[in-house]
């Protein structure tokens, strides 16, 4: 895009990006556009600065450079000169992709490129991808099996999870044809990514031989197909609104009822778990491992434990009801207690604070006589709750207060000399236990346990 030149835009195609800003973009709010140099990118950055005048917003240009290629940072100074011309800022972020990522290059960069956008402090990030994107998009996710939701493809906006900005697309109405053409007329520059001619990465595949062929054998295929990824986002809209109306018998806090599960018919019910699993800002699992959870989950007995391992949270059947738990913890020895205020004990992945107080708590005589070591259960473990009582399992303690099995695993305990003297909201052992007037020490945990805001259950405090 040459600095000399003047702008002349093509109404219709001006018009349309008009609209979605219309549509989409409240007067006077924060615009970040996605700038990569490419031709589509280029082109939204011509037709937004020819929109400034009439739908009053601020912009801004965001380049992400990936290193991947000998010619990115050629990339980087096209970019901030095409920016410096026309009095837009620009940020250029520099990330660290890895070439050997299990996922593939593309993702790894992908992820790269969404960290820096979630963070831009925005009220829309803009995105050039436009119709024929769309059409691939669709015919990938066809071809990895997608259901209505992936074969929805691109929405126009978006809110992803984490991000500031709302993501938009005011392109996706539009044909890379029309893209070209608005560039000719107008002159424009743009940069030419070498790797989009690479048939090794998927979408090339299907830009470069595919996608030819249908528009020869189908002309307009890529309207047609932006088209029925219209309708799958209709159709997964309209899944979603059934989820909602079976999830309000199903659900109680984290809590998914499996007897309310079992009575919807298999297309229900899987579509209520995706629903559940989508609401935890989960990746949705491949449907033969939804398909088995869902089994697991109906078949177990009534007071049966289940776990299915979705990676990296599990979900489990617990007392009759589903629950997503996060990854706990790994296995770690005790940690030994010195007198600090408060303790890190990794194989609960908590903090547990050691509180001065009178009359309560762990006898501090006690404590100062003994090696205290904080860690969790290995089981076979029995704490004395009352003065001449019984030594009670802590197995049978947690199981009679409905504390969900992932939240014992990390449940923090204290030893002294190797005897257990305290389980967190279990209680402390008579023996170790501060009387009236003695000065004690009071361990507690701040905040929850790993799992337990998932888990739902957990009665301990």
């Amino acid at each position: 895009m040459a600095a000399s030149r003047k702008f002349l835009p093509s109404k219709a195609f001006v018009a349309s990006v008009a609209d979605a800003l219309v549509r989409r973009v409240p007067p006077g709010a924060r615009l970040v556009l996605a700038l990569s140099g490419g031709l589509d990118s280029m082109v939204l950055l011509h037709a937004l600065l020819a929109l400034r005048g009439t739908h009053p917003f601020t912009l801004q240009a965001v380049h992400v450079h990936h290193g991947l290629s000998p010619n990115a940072d050629a990339w980087a100074d096209f970019c901030a000169r095409q920016c410096a011309a026309h009095g837009v800022a620009l940020s250029i972020h520099r990330v660290a992709v890895a070439r050997d990522d299990a996922a593939g290059i593309e993702a790894a960069a992908r992820r790269a490129r969404h960290r820096i956008f979630a963070a831009l402090d925005a009220d829309f990030l803009l995105t050039a991808h436009q119709q024929d994107d769309q059409a691939e998009t669709l015919l990938l996710q066809l071809l990895r099996g997608a259901g209505p939701k992936g074969l929805a493809a691109m929405p126009e906006l978006q809110r992803r999870s984490g991000w500031r900005a709302a993501h938009l697309r005011p392109l996706l109405g539009t044909a890379r044809t029309t893209l070209r053409h608005y560039a000719a007329m107008h002159g424009m520059e743009w940069v030419e990514d070498d790797s989009n001619v690479d048939v090794r990465y998927r979408r090339n595949a299907l830009r470069q031989a595919v996608m030819p062929l249908l528009a020869a054998h189908f002309p307009g295929s890529s309207a047609t197909l932006a088209r029925a990824a219209a309708l799958q986002a209709e159709a997964a809209g309209l899944l979603d609104e059934l989820a909602c109306i079976d999830a309000a018998a199903a659900l109680a806090g984290e809590r998914l009822d499996c007897a309310v599960l079992e009575r919807l018919t298999p297309a229900r019910a899987r579509n209520l778990l995706r629903h559940f699993i989508a609401r935890h800002g989960l990746p949705m699992p491949q449907a033969r491992v939804l398909d088995e959870a869902l089994r697991q989950l109906l078949a177990a007995r009534h007071d049966a434990r289940v776990q299915v391992n979705l990676r990296p949270w599990s979900l489990w059947r617990f007392r009759g009801g589903a629950y997503l738990v996060p990854p706990l913890p790994p296995p770690a020895p005790p940690v030994r207690w010195q007198g600090e205020a408060a303790l890190w004990v990794p194989a609960a992945g908590v903090e547990v604070n050691m509180t001065p107080m009178a009359g309560a708590g762990l006898r501090r005589a006690a404590l100062q006589g003994c090696v205290v070591t904080l860690g969790v259960r290995a089981g076979g473990e029995r704490i004395q709750l009352t003065p001449g009582g019984p030594h009670r399992s802590l197995k049978n303690l947690l199981q009679e207060r409905a504390v969900p099995p992932w939240q014992r695993v990390c449940l923090p305990l204290l030893w002294c000399d190797g005897r257990l003297a305290w389980v967190h909201g279990v209680g402390a052992d008579a023996t170790f236990r501060a009387g009236p007037g003695e000065a004690g020490i009071q361990p507690g945990v701040a905040g929850a346990l790993p799992g337990q805001d998932s888990g739902g259950l957990c009665v301990l405090s």
